[in-house]
């Protein structure tokens, strides 16, 4: 069975250790160490190289002992700043940093819970599948250790990221794709005191743009930003140039599409309608996917979920994790609530029963998939 102590002191020291985006060797070399030590081969691939960073992806395996197909397990090793010197602390039941850092839950929960599921796994000695685990790195800078991860390295064909917020037993079956819209929208400069008339304010094109602009929440599905301004360079001169960055989400990727194409009509026609010119560049920066009850990454969780006792949920997010890497590889690959609540802040915390239930989750996965 789970032992709480064990996966409760294995995350306090995960979370002490710094790993910011790009400087995960500290704990990459602790990982690999404690893998090895449990039986399973690990290699790091070349990421750090490739993104760059100081640090490659983990990729371990587990024989199986019994027939079946292999499963896979990820969750990423970086976290967001600060997190120079966490220091976890235990209040009434739960986990939290000491409030001058993040706590680094996010997403050291889903390892500490692979983790442990390995170690009651080995210790009863019982049938398992092939088991494989991927430690990613710099998925909070835009899931790039997972988006250069050689997915062709996997005997699993289906598997399970521990990186969602939420109730131990939901299931995050729906994510959106995302583009980065990018424009440039020019002007022409003139001295605003003596002869403003001659010039073409790029600050007023990007006023009249994103006032015309559907924004946030445009529908169940689709959202959209624009979240950073940068142009001018003095009070006194109408300003020639401006940056605008914004983004679109959406499950639907043909609503994307319609959401995208908007944002960039509205830069363009206000650029003309002004007297100035537009440009637009937009990124896709991750697919979306959407799984259903049917698909047997779901059917297996929801099938353990229910025999560990809990009552699963399949409930669609409006962010990205690595499972959208995953999935747009053609790896079927489901979210996991860990049950982390304020992540990205001093706040962050996750209550022990959570991250021991996460564990119970992973194990009754790999229970399941061998009856």
């Amino acid at each position: 069975m789970i032992q709480r102590e064990r996966i409760v002191q294995e995350l306090m020291e995960l979370c002490a250790i710094s790993s910011p985006g790009g400087q995960e060797r500290e704990i990459a070399d602790r990982l690999m160490a404690t893998l090895r030590e449990m039986g399973l081969t690990v290699i790091e691939d070349d990421a750090g190289a490739k993104i760059p960073g100081n640090t490659g992806n983990l990729y371990a395996r587990l024989e199986g002992t019994a027939p079946g197909k292999a499963l896979f397990f990820s969750a990423h090793m970086d976290t967001v700043v600060p997190c120079d010197r966490v220091r976890p602390v235990i209040r009434d039941g739960v986990i939290y940093s000491d409030g001058t850092s993040v706590l680094g839950g996010d997403d050291k929960v889903g390892i500490a819970a692979i983790l442990e599921a390995l170690r009651v796994i080995l210790e009863t000695g019982e049938e398992r599948p092939t088991i494989e685990v991927v430690f990613s790195v710099q998925e909070e800078g835009g899931l790039k250790g997972a988006k250069v991860f050689d997915t062709k390295r996997l005997e699993a064909t289906m598997g399970y990221v521990l990186d969602a917020g939420g109730t131990i037993g939901d299931i995050i079956n729906a994510a959106p794709f995302q583009d980065n819209v990018e424009a440039v929208l020019h002007g022409r400069t003139a001295h605003a005191g003596f002869c403003p008339e001659e010039g073409v304010s790029a600050i007023k094109i990007a006023s009249r743009a994103i006032h015309k602009m559907k924004l946030g929440r445009i529908d169940g599905e689709t959202t959209a930003n624009i979240g950073m301004i940068n142009g001018g360079t003095a009070t006194n001169i109408v300003p020639e140039r401006v940056t605008i960055s914004g983004e679109a989400r959406s499950i639907d990727e043909a609503k994307l599409a319609m959401q995208t194409r908007h944002m960039v009509e509205c830069f363009e026609q206000a650029a003309r309608e002004m007297g100035g010119r537009a440009e637009v560049k937009v990124r896709r920066v991750y697919p979306g996917y959407r799984l259903t009850e049917a698909d047997p990454v779901v059917a297996l969780a929801l099938q353990a979920a229910v025999a560990m006792g809990a009552k699963p949920k399949l409930l669609p997010t409006g962010g990205g994790s690595d499972a959208n890497i995953y999935n747009g590889a053609g790896v079927p690959t489901a979210n996991l609530a860990i049950g982390m609540e304020k992540v990205h802040t001093k706040e962050e915390f996750v209550p022990i029963d959570a991250l021991v239930g996460s564990a119970r989750f992973v194990l009754e996965i790999i229970r399941q998939a061998v009856k």
